[in-house]
């Protein structure tokens, strides 16, 4: 579903190149579920865009379900996020003008994918029954993150990329979030690729790897710092 073949990326800064990802080689099955770890300012946030096709690599390639995303061009990676990828990061990113059923629709209606009765049952199961009618403003941090995440399953993507999902959220919320984000990913059979800096998050995932000084490696309960 998705595959990294030896990718850097750097950064200028005032003291030269800064190389966030060095030879990076990555594979994630169809269905298959993958934590990415690291500190902050390890590049997992860049890995994650470099997926989404929202940037490109420097040297190394990055597919999508077979395709090289270098290769599509602007037009062709915009219409690969609509139709093929789902979308939910830390900030909720609604539109504020829209209602909650709106939002929850518009990704589908983008993607030309979209089902009544799959909208129906998202509504239930994100709780958000007796709220489709308010705007983001009226949700809580909670419902909005649970808006954000059915938002970008509506069209059944086959590959969803979740950044820090759980991050602006309690930690009881995060947890009911993280169920019903995974249980929807399920569901939907897609694969998930999820960036989080929290082993409990990352707990039950398929697979958990660890990103340090550009480089991927198993992730270690012996890299949690302790108190």
């Amino acid at each position: 579903m998705l595959e990294f073949r030896q990718v850097h990326k750097a950064y200028a800064t005032p003291q030269g190149p800064l190389e966030v990802l060095a030879g990076v080689d990555l594979s994630l099955a169809v269905g298959e579920s993958l934590a990415l770890m690291g500190e902050s300012g390890s590049g997992k946030s860049t890995l994650l865009h470099l997926a989404a096709g929202l940037d490109l690599p420097d040297r190394g390639e990055v597919r999508v379900s077979g395709r090289a995303i270098s290769t599509l061009g602007e037009v062709g990676r915009a219409r690969l996020r609509r139709e093929t990828l789902g979308l939910v990061f830390q900030q909720f990113h609604l539109v504020p003008s829209l209602t909650v059923l709106d939002n929850l629709r518009l990704q589908a209606r983008l993607a030309g994918r979209e089902q009544a009765d799959w909208t129906a049952e998202l509504v239930e199961r994100l709780g958000l029954a007796g709220l489709t009618k308010r705007y983001p403003e009226q949700l809580s941090g909670g419902q909005q993150q649970r808006l954000a995440i059915g938002r970008a399953l509506a069209p059944r993507p086959a590959l969803l990329l979740a950044d820090e999902p759980t991050g602006n959220l309690d930690e009881g919320t995060a947890d009911e979030v993280l169920d019903l984000l995974l249980a929807l990913v399920h569901d939907t059979g897609c694969a998930l690729l999820m960036v989080t800096h929290s082993p409990r998050v990352a707990a039950p995932l398929d697979r958990r790897l660890h990103l340090t000084h550009g480089h991927l490696g198993q992730f270690s309960a012996a890299r949690i710092p302790t108190s």
